[in-house]
């Protein structure tokens, strides 16, 4: 039978020792108004030695001809960058050309796996679980439809995580960044589904994931980061987590869970995936009202983190997908209500993955147990 995954040509990894354990954490980094590509990267310097971590991965919201700048001063603060970055066209909702940067990090040392196009993958065991943070996947071949340049950042991402001792079967959360996702989110459904139809997620649930429209600085039609999770002891688990207040999104034909929790011996960490005003049965709800629209989607966001014993001063990251930034004022209103204007939230421009869809969040909540 012919794989439906298509290799991805220069892509060979090559493996580094294995790291100790360590403790994981996660922050945001929002330009201050006139700051620099090199002061937003000192502070991201100054962040991660304050926390005594290790960059797992880097996820960069901002016009991708603000790249290269960035890029830049990375080297310029780092030396060399040495962790894995996804970069995301998604505009902020100021005038400053970052929306944001994500960083997931690790207090123990990590293992990197590289290919000969740059460094793809970190590898750290984290409260017994070995755990791989994969990012910056993109195809090579641009030549390619859409939906075969989705097979191959997905057979690029086996290969990778297969270097790094998993499988597409241990992922438990994906990100996907289309370019003009409108014009073909139907065909990434489908190219996708085919592929996990012929896996058996070893949570027996297919991974949290966000699907989003966004440019990337190469011009591929998508660019993917992913999370592997493989326990090392019996107390270390990923299990599905259902939305109470939604169906479940495999329903009407998207290959992916609500939201997945990890467990280890360092806690609880809970991914939400990307989370939109759809009614219980799957249909858009409030259509051409953005307002609504946030208020269903946090009450459903709400729902997923009560569920498991968490709030919204839980969510250690957060997204918010704007069609259009003039709705991102709405979006701050509902934080300012709740008093929760502090919370870790990029707000970017960016397309949702309906025409009617006007809002978008996604989040990560952390509990140390």
């Amino acid at each position: 039978m012919m794989s439906l995954l298509i290799p991805n040509p220069g892509v060979a990894p090559v493996r580094r020792p294995a790291a100790k354990s360590g403790r994981l954490i996660s922050f945001t980094l929002l330009p201050k108004p006139g700051e620099t590509a090199r002061e937003i990267c000192h502070r991201l310097a100054e962040q991660l030695a304050k926390s005594g971590a290790v960059p797992l991965h880097l996820l960069v919201f901002g016009k991708c001809n603000a790249s290269g700048a960035v890029t830049d001063s990375l080297r310029k603060v780092f030396g060399s960058i040495d962790w894995p970055i996804t970069w995301v066209e998604g505009t902020g909702c100021g005038k400053h050309p970052l929306a944001g940067l994500q960083v997931h990090a690790c207090t123990g040392a990590v293992e990197r796996v590289q290919s000969q196009g740059g460094l793809l993958a970190s590898v750290f065991t984290n409260g017994g679980a070995r755990q791989c943070f994969a990012g910056g996947i993109m195809p090579a071949n641009l030549q390619l439809s859409n939906a075969d340049q989705t097979r191959c950042a997905l057979y690029d991402l086996k290969m990778v995580l297969a270097e790094a001792g998993f499988e597409l079967a241990d992922i438990v959360r994906t990100w996907f960044y289309l370019d003009d996702i409108l014009s073909w989110y139907n065909d990434f459904n489908q190219a996708r589904t085919a592929i996990y139809a012929g896996l058996k997620f070893n949570t027996g649930s297919m991974p949290a994931s966000t699907g989003i429209g966004a440019r990337n600085p190469t011009g591929a039609a998508l660019a993917l980061a992913a999370w592997a999770f493989r326990p090392m002891q019996t107390n270390s688990y990923a299990e599905e987590v259902a939305s109470p207040l939604q169906c479940p999104a495999p329903a009407y034909g998207s290959s992916f869970s609500r939201a997945m929790e990890i467990s280890t011996n360092h806690g609880r960490q809970l991914f939400i995936s990307g989370t939109a005003s759809i009614a219980p049965g799957g249909k858009t709800e409030w259509v051409g009202n953005a307002r609504q629209q946030v208020n269903l989607t946090m009450e459903v966001v709400e729902a997923i983190l009560r569920s498991r014993g968490f709030a919204f001063k839980g969510l250690s990251r957060a997204t918010a997908y704007f069609r259009h930034a003039s709705d991102a004022g709405i979006f701050s209103e509902w934080l300012a209500a709740r008093q929760l204007s502090n919370l870790p939230v990029v707000s970017t421009q960016c397309d949702v993955c309906r025409d009617d869809l006007l809002f978008e969040l996604e989040g990560e909540a952390l509990s140390a147990d």
